[in-house]
């Protein structure tokens, strides 16, 4: 005895008693919703990135300026006291760094320390930090030129601040 479809729908049971189970199809419209959702997911990634990249731009621009400038004042024996510091300003200019060394304050004994060369995409832009510290233990303090994860040492040596000589760059490695 033939069951038509229409039968089946109506008493929801085979011709035997048993109910009938429906198992449902995943279509195309569903997968269509998940890929559809995933790339707005990550859309919305992209934009947020380019955002916050964008904000911390703005804020290192408020806070360094454009040509990102760094401005401190340290006692460090070159022609300089408690009452006038010598006045430092780290410079990051088209990617070169440049740090003017004020003694005491006394513009006319202004002097350049030229630093290293930053290469990569947007390196103009990353701000030079400068601190004070005497890590060679000879009582005066040297400057210590942070730029990203980077610590570059210039010693205080002879009234004024040079690079690190191999002897003091292996006598600093063996301190760490």
């Amino acid at each position: 005895m033939a069951v038509t479809s229409k039968e089946l729908r109506s008493t929801g049971r085979l011709p035997s008693g048993r109910p009938i189970t429906v198992i449902p199809r995943v279509g195309l419209n569903s997968a269509m919703y998940l890929v559809t959702g995933l790339l707005a997911l990550l859309a919305i990634y992209a934009v947020m990135g380019n955002v916050v990249g964008w904000g911390q731009e703005r804020i290192d621009d408020l806070r360094y300026g454009a040509t990102r400038t760094f401005h401190t004042r340290a006692v460090v024996g070159h022609d300089d006291s408690a009452a006038m510091p010598t006045h430092f300003i780290a410079m990051n200019l088209n990617r070169q760094v440049v740090i003017l060394e004020i003694p005491g304050g006394d513009s006319a004994k202004t002097r350049v320390i030229t630093g290293p060369y930053l290469f990569g995409a947007g390196e103009d832009k990353t701000p030079i930090l400068l601190a004070f510290s005497d890590v060679t233990d000879d009582g005066m303090p040297d400057m210590i030129v942070n730029i990203k994860n980077e610590a570059i040492v210039y010693v205080n040596r002879d009234g004024q601040f040079q690079p690190v000589s191999p002897e003091e760059r292996a006598m600093l490695m063996a301190h760490r």
